[in-house]
C-alpha cells in the first residue's frame, strides 16, 4: 500500500469538514478548463488602501514566534522511497486541514461587514472572476468559502486524489495543485492581513507562522508557489505577506 493510499484511508474516516461552508457555486461560476476541470479564476487588483502603520505580525516578537527553529527547507524534501505526487498530496492535504481549523477558529470575525472585500494588504485586494469573465469583488468570508469548499471537494474526489491501491494520479494534476496552492496562499494572506490580532489574543502565532513558513517553504520548493503572488507589484516594495515573506528570508527561515 502507497504512503498516500494510508493516508487516504484516514482521510476517509475523519469524514467532512467541521466548519460548514456555503454550498459550491454552480459550474458556470468555475470556468472549465480544457481538462474538463472546474477550477476557480481569480486575479489580484490593486487598490487604494494606504495604511503607515506596520503590520503586527512584522513587529517583534511575533514575527520571530515559530514552533520550529531553522531553515524550513529541511522539513521539505522529498523522502526516500515516497513518490513525488503522493508526498505532494499528501501536504497539500494536511495545509488545507491545518488553514481550515484555523479559519474555522475566528471566521466569526471574518464578516461581510468587516471584510467587504478580500484584502491582503496595502493597496492589494484579490478578485474574483464571474461567469461573465469580469472581475468582481467579493467579501472575504464569501470568496473563502468558495475556495475551501472546492477545495474540500477536489479532496474528495477519487479521480483527483487517488486514496485506493492501483489508482494513479492524474495527468493535470500538477496544474490543478498549483492552483489549489495559489488560492490557499490568498487564504493565508487575507488572515494575516485582517485576523492577525485574533490569532495572537489565542495565542497561537507560533503555530500559524510555523504552518505558513512550512507552506512558503514547500511551495517554493515544489514550484508551486509564484513569487509575484508573494510580492505584489514587480518593483515595487513588498505588501502584506511579501514583507512577510522578506523578512523571514533575512532571519534564514525561508531561502530565497
Amino acid at each position: 500500500m502507497s504512503f498516500f493510499n494510508s493516508i487516504g484511508r484516514s482521510m476517509q474516516r475523519s469524514g467532512p469538514r467541521s466548519t460548514k461552508r456555503s454550498p459550491t457555486p454552480t459550474s458556470a461560476t468555475f470556468p472549465t478548463s480544457p481538462s474538463g476541470e472546474n477550477l476557480p479564476a481569480t486575479a489580484g487588483s490593486p487598490t487604494t488602501i494606504n495604511s503607515g502603520q506596520k503590520p503586527l505580525y512584522l513587529c517583534s516578537p511575533f514575527v520571530e514566534a515559530a514552533l520550529v527553529k531553522g531553515n524550513f527547507k529541511t522539513i521539505v524534501m522529498l523522502p526516500k522511497y515516497v513518490d513525488i505526487m503522493e508526498w505532494v498530496a499528501v501536504n497539500i492535504f494536511d495545509f488545507f486541514q491545518n488553514l481550515n481549523m484555523f479559519y474555522g477558529v475566528i471566521s466569526e470575525c471574518c464578516t461581510q461587514s468587516s471584510c467587504p472585500t478580500m484584502s491582503a494588504g496595502p493597496a492589494l485586494s484579490y478578485t474574483w472572476i464571474n461567469q461573465d469573465r469580469k472581475s468582481v469583488q467579493l467579501a472575504a468570508p464569501t470568496y473563502i468559502d468558495y475556495v475551501m469548499t472546492w477545495v474540500q471537494n477536489l479532496l474528495d474526489d477519487e479521480g483527483t486524489f487517488p486514496t485506493k491501491s492501483g489508482h494513479d494520479f492524474p495527468p493535470t494534476f500538477p496544474a490543478t495543485i498549483k492552483h489549489v496552492y495559489r488560492q490557499l496562499l490568498r487564504v493565508f494572506a487575507h488572515i494575516y492581513h485582517a485576523h492577525y490580532p485574533q490569532i495572537l489574543h489565542l495565542r497561537s502565532e507560533p503555530h500559524f507562522n510555523s504552518l505558513f513558513a512550512h507552506f512558503l517553504a514547500f511551495g517554493r520548493e515544489y514550484e508551486l508557489l509564484d513569487i509575484k503572488d508573494v510580492r505584489g507589484t514587480p518593483g515595487q516594495p513588498a505588501v502584506g505577506i511579501g514583507a512577510l515573506w522578506e523578512r523571514w528570508k533575512e532571519m534564514g527561515i525561508l531561502e530565497g
